[in-house]
């Protein structure tokens, strides 16, 4: 046997196989760092509003904010996900609201808000399509949140 095929090709072979295994852990850490483009699953009844604290236990009021350090924050009312925002000044990457009347969610660019009550924290408002007749847009329905006296103790 001749000194390549017992030196040589095994060493090539090896760093061969290292590259690939390396490409291929490379290449997965850099998809799995990749921030969702959409809203992320949220456990009803065991996600607690990042907010107020109160369980998530709702869907027709839900909320959810993608922070761009890739944390997911849940809330109970549209209200809350305006408070918090407000407050804590966040880097977002994405927010959604559950749609009040079907099982979806909508992100910031499509969704509207209607007066219901009662909500969960009380701020009166649900989310529905942009274009539903008597929506208020998300800048809207943000200043009438942070309007709203009492924060999170139930004031209007």
């Amino acid at each position: 046997m001749s000194t390549f095929s017992t030196r040589v090709l095994p060493v090539a072979m090896l760093a061969l196989v290292i590259a690939i295994v390396g490409g291929a852990i490379t290449w997965s850490v850099v998809a799995s760092s990749k921030l969702p483009d959409g809203p992320a699953d949220i456990v009803w009844d065991k996600a607690a509003c990042v907010a107020c604290g109160m369980h998530v236990g709702e869907p027709p009021f839900a909320a959810q904010v993608t922070t761009k350090d890739g944390r997911v924050h849940a809330f109970d009312d549209p209200g809350c996900l305006f408070l918090w925002v407000e407050e804590t000044k966040p880097e977002l990457h994405s927010l959604f609201f559950r749609h009040h009347r079907e099982n979806r969610w909508l992100g910031k660019q499509a969704v509207g808000f209607i007066a219901v009550e009662p909500t969960p924290m009380g701020f009166g408002l649900a989310a529905v399509d942009s274009h539903t007749p008597g929506a208020i847009d998300y800048d809207q329905a943000r200043a009438k949140c942070l309007l709203r006296a009492g924060g999170h103790e139930g004031g209007k």
